[in-house]
């Protein structure tokens, strides 16, 4: 994201976002329409010069689908760059990976997670110290940690304290970035039923309890109270690096231990960040915490139901789900369908911070909203760029030789690349965004029209949204766990 303008006083200054990059390795063609464009010449030059008319009769369907492939999109896409999706769902569906079952009768593993897919290699840590639950994946060499933090509502206060906290929660940022051992911040922003938590802890704090007629009616009631309307929950996820930090985890001890402490580091960085910043961090969730999000995830129709009890369905080895179906545009889970979006464009014009409004304070629809940060060190990020120049640069000259006229676009995204550069050179960080949205539906059709309602919601907000078809099970985790999940 660039910020375009500077701070006038105590008034809220717009930012601007960089584009999405589309352009290409030569001519704005990609690597697969260029492999898939040069097989379709090939087969042409080789027919016209092998046997003339009658090859290339033979050759058409070859040459004539290259073409197709190439330049006919579908969904805003190349025909050729959905031949990956395609395959691979082709393959798991072969294979029988789009159905999962809990085997309830086979004990797991002593530690690792009762999760669906790839996400069954994770396994759960419990730091010694802090007592925060932590989930390894030895897969992508990554140690994460969740903790959950409270906030005034931004879109109530007046525009300088919006501002102040904006450039505060931007320094937040920069710290996660000048680190060099984060892989991932992920920002989980939930709607969940209210369970009336609130409205027992209240009475059991300023109650009267005289077993009169009158206190002993109001106590059941409230007992009985079932969920009414909903309420927000917001955990940051910070995941480890291992592989960038193993020269530090070996000095703490190495393994899994000396991985913790390296994390404790972050996390203590992390909380006085937040501090200064006017968020208030709770302490970092424990294991049973975590599977309580987990599970509530993936059965909605229960989660006010934990909240109340306290201590049920605090158990990671369980918080999966029981059943999952997947399909081309939706998943169902256990009690819930649900489908996952993508923020593919985001605004193109001057916004200013409170743009989501719409779409976070959106009624009615239980959604979850991950905001998945990549921070990238700055020597890596300098390369970057350096390499983004050099290529806008040059295909520039080759548009110029050929007599191509550069259109609007590729001028604003080489403006995105120098902008970029100068905020590195100033000391900001570069974070790479990935915006997702999962909409959660008892039904069919309310899960479709919630889903509408979201599309025309991220439309006021000026952002552009693309359901993840033929991924919505990488999606769903990605979006509604807090684990620092990429799709």
């Amino acid at each position: 994201m660039t910020n375009t303008n500077t701070t006038r006083g105590s008034e809220l200054v717009p930012v601007k976002f960089s584009r999405l990059a589309r352009r290409g390795i030569l001519l704005g063609l990609s690597l697969a329409q260029l492999v898939t464009l040069a097989v379709g010449i090939l087969a042409f030059v080789g027919a016209l010069y092998a046997g003339g008319g009658i090859l290339m009769a033979y050759t058409a369907p070859v040459w004539a689908l290259s073409i197709a492939l190439t330049w006919i999109p579908v969904a805003g896409r190349p025909m050729v760059e959905w031949l990956p999706v395609a395959c691979w769902w082709l393959y798991r569906t072969t294979i029988g990976q789009l159905l999962y079952r809990r085997r309830v009768v086979v004990p797991r593993p002593v530690g690792t997670l009762a999760l669906p897919g790839d996400m069954a290699r994770l396994r759960e840590y419990t730091d010694p110290e802090t007592e925060a639950g932590m989930i390894h994946d030895p897969h992508a060499g990554t140690l994460t940690v969740v903790v959950e933090v409270t906030h005034p509502a931004f879109v109530l206060l007046d525009p300088g304290e919006q501002e102040r906290r904006v450039t505060s929660w931007g320094r937040v940022l920069a710290t996660v970035c000048r680190s060099g051992r984060v892989a991932t911040l992920q920002v989980l922003e939930r709607t969940l039923p209210d369970s009336g938590t609130g409205l027992a802890e209240w009475w059991a704090s300023h109650g009267t309890h005289d077993d009169s007629w009158a206190s002993t009616t109001y106590a059941e009631l409230i007992d009985r109270a079932g969920p009414a309307g909903e309420r927000h929950a917001t955990t940051l996820s910070l995941a480890l690096d291992m592989r960038a930090a193993a020269r530090q985890i070996r000095t703490a001890g190495g393994g899994i231990r000396g991985a913790a402490a390296v994390l404790r580091q972050e996390m203590a960085t992390l909380v006085a960040a937040l501090r200064s910043a006017d968020l208030n961090p709770g302490g970092w969730l424990t294991a049973g915490q975590i599977a309580v999000i987990l599970r509530s995830a993936y059965d909605p129709a229960i989660a006010a139901t934990l909240e109340r009890q306290g201590q049920i369905g605090q158990s990671l080895a369980t918080a999966g789900p029981l059943a999952v179906n997947e399909s081309w545009s939706r998943i169902r889970t256990d009690s819930a369908h649900h489908a996952t979006l993508w923020i593919s464009e985001w605004p193109r014009s001057m916004v200013f911070p409170g743009f989501l409004s719409p779409v976070l304070l959106s009624t009615g629809i239980q959604r979850s909203f991950s905001l998945i940060c990549t921070p990238m060190r700055s020597d890596q990020a300098a390369r970057d760029i350096r390499k983004k120049k050099v290529e806008h640069v040059s295909d520039a000259a080759q548009r110029a030789r050929i007599g191509q006229i550069e259109d609007a676009s590729q001028t604003a995204e080489y403006q995105d690349v120098l902008q970029q550069e100068a905020d590195l050179t100033a000391g900001h960080g570069i974070l790479r965004y990935t915006g997702l949205v999962t909409i959660t539906a008892p039904t069919v059709n309310e899960l479709d029209a919630a889903v509408a309602a979201i599309e025309q919601a991220a439309i006021q907000a000026s952002c552009e949204t693309r359901l993840l078809v033929g991924q919505q099970a990488a999606a769903f985790t990605a979006a509604a766990l807090p684990l620092c999940r990429k799709v």
